[in-house]
């Protein structure tokens, strides 16, 4: 049996996997905001009311986190989970629950799991990319993850929007501290802040993302204008991964992959800029949705490695 955590800003979700991959146990609880000792306890919890419900121990536990570990300190960087920052999380889980703790973050978790028995299954190279609040990545290959030499393998939400319009020069300020970076044009917020400032919406005063995609179903013109302007730029930015990586497929998740006409504008907004005579590349939606990110967690680990 498998058991994998996902650790989020507002709750933590956690399933028991069996070897075929149907879930056996699934329970979630609320995060103890700002409180690393609470979070700790919350999973080791978590994880101990989960084998009690699957009637089976774990051998080991796969914890997918906002963030990474630093391959310097091995402790938790760059999340929105503050107070996890600058800490062991995966060796204060393991010393908690007496077993090894292997942790990813969330969205290499949501792309290993789209890999495994998802949208990618069967396929080589998977590039999965979440577009929801923010803009995160991951890159599979074969089946394992690709963190690469500085353990950001995968993360393209901080690149630059390829070939800005003067129109999008500098771009809006993102929270990491830079202007125009993906993550403030091809997320939710992004979509939603696009539109705000073309129709001279104060910040925070137009509709919300998923408000806008239906406006544009309906004929508003600003709303579709908005529409157009994500699909462009989302294909922009995917052609420079295909470019780079050319995977076999790109799966989409978070909240925007719920556009049911995503994967196909996207496909035809990638073309005049991936640098071949074909663009084979299949774009698909998430097959486990809102799972995908836990159930990748129980996939950090093979079988041989907790037999």
């Amino acid at each position: 049996m498998r058991i994998g955590v996902d650790f989020g800003g507002t709750k933590i979700e956690g399933v028991a996997l069996a070897p075929d991959g149907t879930i056996r146990a699934r329970q979630r609880v609320e995060t103890p905001r700002g409180d690393y000792d609470g979070s700790v306890r919350a999973i080791r919890d978590l994880v101990l009311a989960l084998e009690a419900e699957a009637g089976a121990r774990a051998p080991a536990l796969g914890v997918g986190i906002p963030g990474s570990l630093s391959p310097a300190t091995r402790t938790v960087r760059n999340g929105n989970a503050v107070w996890l920052i600058g800490k062991p999380f995966d060796t204060d889980l393991a010393e908690a629950l007496s077993r090894p703790v292997r942790m990813a973050n969330d969205a290499n978790c949501f792309a290993l799991s789209e890999a495994a028995d998802g949208a990618g299954a069967g396929a080589g190279v998977v590039f999965g990319t979440i577009n929801g609040t923010g803009v995160g990545g991951g890159l599979i290959v074969d089946g394992r993850i690709v963190e690469g030499r500085n353990g950001i393998g995968g993360e393209w939400g901080h690149n630059a929007l390829p070939l800005p319009t003067d129109a999008e020069r500098p771009g809006p300020h993102c929270f990491c501290g830079r202007r125009g970076c993906l993550e403030v044009w091809i997320s939710g917020t992004g979509l939603e802040g696009d539109f705000a400032r073309a129709v001279g919406a104060g910040e925070g005063q137009g509709p919300a993302a998923r408000d806008i995609a239906e406006m544009a179903a309906d004929g508003d013109p600003d709303a579709e204008a908005a529409m157009d302007r994500l699909y462009d730029r989302w294909g922009r930015a995917l052609s420079v991964i295909v470019n780079v990586v050319d995977p076999d497929v790109v799966v989409l998740g978070g909240g925007l992959s719920n556009l049911s006409v995503a994967p196909e504008r996207i496909s035809r907004a990638m073309r005049p800029h991936v640098f071949s005579d074909v663009m084979e590349t299949e774009i698909r939606r998430a097959l486990h949705g809102d799972s995908s990110g836990v159930r990748g967690a129980a996939w950090l680990w093979d079988e041989e490695e907790t037999a």
